[in-house]
């Protein structure tokens, strides 16, 4: 009897604002009639993705996330570290979907599992911040730590005002950090920075066009945008004018905008991280380097 092959269906039930609950019997059904043996699991805890990606390395034929852009992190990560390679499937179900949107992956669930068993595998570049992976954007600065710091019922019920409730809280106290940044070929960049973000993604935080133009998900470079601190508020809808290239002033002196495989940022102080939307733990140096078409991702044809 020939086996059918087997899809681990890893998915945040908490996600968003829940609805993967309402659409779960009809995407399982989806991949059913496709020709797969899904195994559903529902995460349990932060992690808990990348673990069981890491358990059933061995029999699995086809992996499929869903959830927000962390949940796809973790499936990732597990493939990643334990040398697990087939495609990767991602129904998007989170309150941004920032890399989801950059790959044209339907924002409908239902549309994006008929992607996953008809579209085509697309190699993506992953990044790396001191060897842990990163699928689309690592960050610090002003504004970062929002989305693990938001409560998951007040982002369900608030969606993207819970987000500028936090942000209008924070503006209050922006930190600064003096960080050292060397790219390239040694050039070296020295300043005070209230953030920071390195991407592979043509929107972050739900806002297109803030990482640049031209962007490409398998070049094998990232895309760095750091903002130096303003002399005072002021200043800083400017700066976000510049960033989002919605003026027709002169480009902003504290932006710093450039492409590259290879960035190390060190500080005097432990300065806090994000990992696609999810905390990224506290360095002094952060070596960050790009993985060109490190994993494989379905896409629409």
């Amino acid at each position: 009897m020939i086996q059918s092959p087997k899809l681990l269906f890893v998915y945040n039930p908490h996600a968003g604002k829940e609805t993967i609950k309402s659409h779960l019997l009809e995407i399982i059904d989806i991949f059913t009639k496709a020709g797969y043996e899904v195994i559903a699991y529902p995460t349990q805890s932060r992690k808990d993705g990348e673990r069981r990606v890491r358990e059933r390395a061995d029999d699995i034929e086809l992996v499929v996330c869903s959830g927000g852009d962390g949940t796809c992190n973790e499936v990732v990560s597990g493939m990643l570290e334990s040398n697990f390679q087939v495609p990767i499937g991602y129904v998007p179900a989170g309150s941004t979907n920032d890399f989801a949107s950059s790959l044209k992956i339907p924002s409908s669930m239902i549309r994006a599992a008929g992607t996953i068993v008809d579209g085509r595998d697309f190699l993506c570049d992953v990044g790396r911040l001191n060897k842990r992976a990163f699928v689309y954007c690592a960050a610090f600065g002003v504004f970062t730590d929002i989305s693990y710091s938001t409560n998951q019922t007040l982002k369900n019920a608030l969606g993207h005002t819970a987000y500028l409730l936090q942000s209008v809280r924070e503006l209050q106290e922006i930190r600064t950090y003096h960080a050292k940044i060397t790219y390239g070929n040694g050039t070296v960049i020295e300043d005070e920075f209230i953030y920071g973000m390195i991407t592979n993604s043509v929107q972050v935080g739900g806002i297109k066009g803030i990482t640049g133009k031209n962007v490409s998900l398998d070049d094998g470079e990232f895309e760095v945008t750091l903002v130096r601190r303003p002399s005072n508020i002021i200043e800083l809808p400017g700066i976000v004018s510049t960033m989002l290239g919605r003026t027709h002033l002169p480009p902003s002196p504290h932006l710093f905008n450039f492409k590259t495989s290879h960035v190390v940022i060190e500080t005097e102080d432990e300065m806090p991280w994000t990992l696609d939307g999810e905390y990224g733990g506290s360095h002094t140096k952060a070596d960050i380097t790009v993985e060109r078409k490190a994993f494989t991702i379905r896409v629409p044809k």
